[in-house]
């Protein structure tokens, strides 16, 4: 895991390689929670470009992993963020073909080097297994190449700045450039108070974009416009998995299964550095160290974050799991206090305005998992690809049930049960709980049944998953001079031709929930403490499995992730993961009434929001005004906005 930078100004030459390097440096420096183990930079002076990169060392800890490296014919100029996870096995097919260099050491840049100069990008790229971001110069061609992975495990950002092309892991190294412009996308902005994220290929700043996963960019001397293709399309899997349907029978596909996780899971295992996971007791977590257990002659090193608030805390569920499996686990009790006092640094670590809450808990597991171990693998992705959360079993069960109704009916049943406060109800079905199976139970039914009050004011499938993923309804009635750009979930074209329902919410989770929130809360909550993230879950030939099994293998009796559960029991007893779900949270909500409530005062009050010309101050001032009452929770809408005016007070600190 690392991070890296560079620029490339192709019509106007620096005064030397010196300066250059020099400005890279910079550049770099901004990233070295990322790769706190080494720097390194290169620049060529005629060609206007200079890299450069922070290591962190996980493979080959000697200096042949060194970066920028070169290639053994001299022709190529490489850095990269990740780990190629087959590297070995790339390396013995270069050697059988004749087209193996005279190997310096035993990392995986040599051998993605190798892999480019003897099959070309493209073809390398379909070759890799792993998480990557990387950038690629070619002196003969004066080609640069930005690749990502194809899932997104790895961030990239890029763009034209005052005739540079800028490119790097985070936003901040950018920001050192003096080319760089810290123009506000408003557009952005509307995109970010819908979804909590800033959608790919859309980022905060205007003329910056992300590299969509799956996806590579050239560049070429003498042209300004950048060519992106796609190496790996999601959407090209899901519909060929439900055009080629696993027909084998269920015991098969359990032990495909398995069989497939062993591999990524023994894959990502190497390391020369300590490793250990992350455990939180659920089925995603506790299949990938269960299988790790399997595979270790010693116990696996794992990780929890406790809260003493019970309906937040699952480190009684991880400790039994642990306990079960005989892992060297660690649990790490925090107080409220602790978690507040990760908010000051949110910014600093997200780089641009993010506000899932359930940030504050990763990076707190992630400082945790950092104190024993530099890799950290991770159960990620499981939800996406079978079938994790309650809309994806709950949701179109629902809307069958209830979409024949007139809209008005719908409307005032709607409006009916949002009168309750969720804290009322949450009283309301405290005893009902106590009579139901702990996989029936739901923790915080008042906010799900607020969230399940959109379904009935939706009129069709697409638009009812559009209102349970979103915050603000209207973001661009919010943002001054803002307009709601379309993207993959507002744009048909763009989506997959599935015909179940709970199929096309899991493609949507998939390409961008998944990158652009999930991913993007554990990549930076890690590497801010200078932790990897490993998450086996997202091998690609995993992930094209999974798109093959008929929806009945992963939801069953109103319950997803059936066939995972099903490989799972094989290693820890069901009566263990019995239990509802229940992410990874924080009470915000209590806390924007507490000891958050003057911070938040602050930053939303309505002559500093008028004064900075983002939002209108009025429908921020009423939520703010019913949240402190207890009328409504708006949590999730509040801690949006005070996300990106704390980001934006971080932002302007930087400028000044």
């Amino acid at each position: 895991m690392c991070g890296l930078t560079g620029y490339w100004r192709p019509e106007k030459r620096e005064s030397s390689a010196l300066a250059m390097e020099a400005l890279a440096r910079r550049m770099a420096s901004t990233l070295v929670h990322r790769g706190p183990d080494d720097e390194g930079v290169w620049a060529d002076e005629n060609a206007g470009i200079a890299l450069a990169h922070r290591r962190l060392s996980i493979l080959d800890l000697s200096p042949q992993g060194h970066q920028p490296m070169h290639s053994a014919c001299g022709r190529h100029v490489l850095v990269f963020n990740g780990e190629i996870y087959n590297f070995a096995e790339l390396r013995d097919e270069l050697e059988k073909s004749g087209k193996a260099p005279a190997w310096c050491g035993h990392s995986d840049t040599e051998v993605m080097l190798a892999a480019f100069a003897a099959w070309g990008v493209e073809t390398a790229l379909k070759k890799f297994t792993g998480m990557f971001a990387l950038a690629l110069w070619d002196k003969k061609k004066r080609i640069l190449t930005l690749a990502r992975d194809r899932l997104g495990e790895k961030p990239l950002y890029y763009g034209w700045q005052n005739n540079v092309f800028l490119f790097a892991s985070e936003l901040k190294a950018l920001r050192v450039h003096p080319a760089f412009q810290s123009e506000i996308d408003r557009n952005a902005l509307t995109l970010f108070l819908r979804y909590s994220y800033i959608p790919a290929p859309y980022s905060i700043y205007r003329g910056i974009s992300k590299l969509m996963p799956g996806a590579y960019l050239s560049l070429s001397a003498g042209k300004k416009d950048v060519w992106i293709e796609s190496y790996w399309s999601l959407k090209a899997v899901a519909e060929t998995g439900y055009e080629h349907p696993f027909a084998g029978p269920e015991e098969e596909a359990i032990e495909m299964l398995e069989c497939l996780l062993k591999q990524s899971i023994q894959n990502q295992r190497v390391a020369d550095v300590p490793l250990g996971a992350f455990l939180s007791g659920g089925v995603d977590s506790s299949t990938v160290v269960a299988l790790m257990q399997a595979q270790s002659i010693r116990p696996v090193k794992t990780f929890t974050i406790g809260f003493h608030e019970a309906a937040y805390d699952e480190a009684t569920y991880a400790k039994a799991v642990a306990q079960r499996l005989g892992t060297e686990h660690t649990e790490l009790y925090v107080s409220p206090r602790d978690a507040l006092d990760v908010i000051p640094a949110l910014p600093r670590i997200y780089d641009e305005p993010f506000s899932d809450s359930s940030q504050i808990p990763t990076f707190l597991v992630s400082r945790l998992a950092r104190s024993q171990v530099t890799v950290s693998l991770s159960g990620d992705g499981g939800d996406e690809l079978f079938a994790g959360y309650n809309r994806h079993f709950l949701a179109s069960p629902l809307w069958r049930r209830l979409g024949w109704m007139p809209r008005t009916v719908r409307s005032t049943l709607a409006s009916a049960s949002t009168r309750v406060t969720p804290e009322h109800w949450d009283v309301f079905f405290r005893g009902f709980n106590r009579l139901l199976p702990r996989r029936l139970c739901f923790t915080h039914p008042g906010d799900k049944l607020h969230k399940a009050a959109k379904i009935l004011v939706s009129e069709t499938p697409e638009e009812l998953y559009l209102e349970l993923v979103s915050h603000w309804k209207i973001p661009a009635q919010l943002v001054r001079n803002g307009e709601e750009p379309q993207n993959v979930l507002t744009d048909p074209a763009r989506q997959a031709a599935l015909p179940d329902f709970e199929a096309r919410m899991m493609y949507l989770d998939a390409l961008t929930y998944l990158p652009d929130d999930i991913l993007v809360k554990v990549d930076r909550a890690a590497m801010a403490v200078g932790l990897e993230t490993r998450v086996p879950m997202l091998d690609h030939r995993l992930v094209e499995f999974a798109w093959r099994l008929p929806l009945h293998m992963k939801i069953r009796k109103g319950q997803g992730k059936w066939l995972l559960r099903q490989a799972l029991y094989r290693h820890v007893p069901e009566k263990l993961l019995e239990r509802p779900k229940m992410g990874f949270g924080v009470p915000i909500d209590r806390w924007l009434r507490g000891p958050l409530k003057e911070w938040g005062e602050a930053l939303l009050a309505p002559k500093r929001l008028d004064r900075e010309g983002f939002f209108h101050p009025a429908p921020i001032t009423q939520k703010w005004r019913e949240h402190q009452t207890g009328q409504r929770n708006w949590s999730y809408h509040l801690w949006d906005v005070l996300m990106f005016q704390a980001w934006h007070e971080h932002q302007e600190r930087f400028f000044e």
